[in-house]
């Protein structure tokens, strides 16, 4: 029970590589999943899963769907939740299962009194979109938190809500029920994977599309060198090459609009990773899976 620990939405991007790491240093992983076997594969074939890695199929909008898997666990890491910007039906496909998934899975917590704490994955959604002015001098930390109005006028507004929304109601189950939850709050995603699915569109945008949305992001995702936290910042590089087959969009003039504290980042011993590394790294792990051909 010590080292029993349980991780919602197992088969993701980031909840894989954080599956991975819990293996790699002993734990015993309670891994949340959804019917599909074949989005699971990688993760019974991890170094240690045979042994300490046991699959519960749930579902974030059933409420108590997941007891079973936070049973005897220590700590909880909920990653869970839908990546959809846009939707025809933004309250059932985006809004509902970030919110009720978490207060769903922080209900199925409360009643294990073993656990100590819930690490939350939320997204930096949730800090930056607030109305206050920004320049290159601003530094932005985890005082911030986005409001309702400021998303709503927002491109891709309902995944914005829907995760200042999940935390507002997941900050206010906690300080209800006396339970200890820490959040985290990054950026983009880049780097390897281990799943054998992609969401190819969004995989291909964020390479070769969003180079500049990239660059003005001071501090980004990498998912290779995962801290138990869950995440690891890298920070901004001026210059990247990529792609012989499609134009590069970097701006050599474009300046970050903002800063990102890195305080909390390095109190917990993260080092920073130049940005061209990551993106190298996610390039050729898609080529190597066969999602690309360039």
């Amino acid at each position: 029970m010590e080292k029993t620990v349980c991780v919602t939405g197992g088969s993701g991007y980031i909840a894989s590589w954080v599956v991975k790491l819990l293996l790699e240093r002993g734990y015993t992983v309670h891994a949340t999943v959804r019917k599909d076997t074949t989005k699971t594969e990688h993760l019974v074939c991890m170094d240690g899963a045979k042994e300490r890695l046991q699959l519960f199929e749930a579902n974030l909008m059933e409420e108590g769907s997941s007891d079973a898997a936070v049973q005897e666990c220590r700590g909880v890491f909920h990653i869970a939740s839908p990546v959809i910007i846009d939707s025809p039906n933004p309250q059932e496909d985006i809004i509902n299962p970030a919110v009720k998934g978490t207060l769903n899975v922080l209900s199925s917590c409360a009643k294990v009194p073993t656990i100590k704490r819930v690490v939350l994955s939320s997204s930096f959604a949730a800090v930056v979109h607030n109305g206050r002015p920004l320049s290159p001098e601003t530094v932005v930390d985890e005082t911030w938190f986005s409001t309702r109005e400021a998303c709503e006028a927002s491109y891709g507004k309902w995944y914005l809500l829907s995760k200042i929304m999940a935390e507002e109601a997941a900050w206010e189950f906690v300080k209800e029920k006396g339970m200890d939850m820490v959040s985290i709050l990054p950026t983009a995603c880049i780097g390897t994977f281990f799943r054998p699915t992609l969401n190819f569109a969004a995989a291909r945008k964020h390479i070769f599309g969003h180079l500049r949305f990239l660059q003005q992001m001071e501090d980004t995702l990498w998912l290779k060198p995962l801290h138990i936290a869950h995440k690891s910042p890298i920070s901004y590089v001026s210059s990247i090459p990529l792609s012989k087959s499609r134009p590069n969009k970097w701006d050599d003039n474009l300046e970050a609009p903002y800063q990102i504290s890195k305080d909390k980042a390095r109190s917990l011993g993260i080092n920073y990773i130049p940005l061209r590394v990551g993106l190298k790294e996610t390039v050729e792990c898609l080529k190597e899976m066969k999602f690309i051909n360039i």
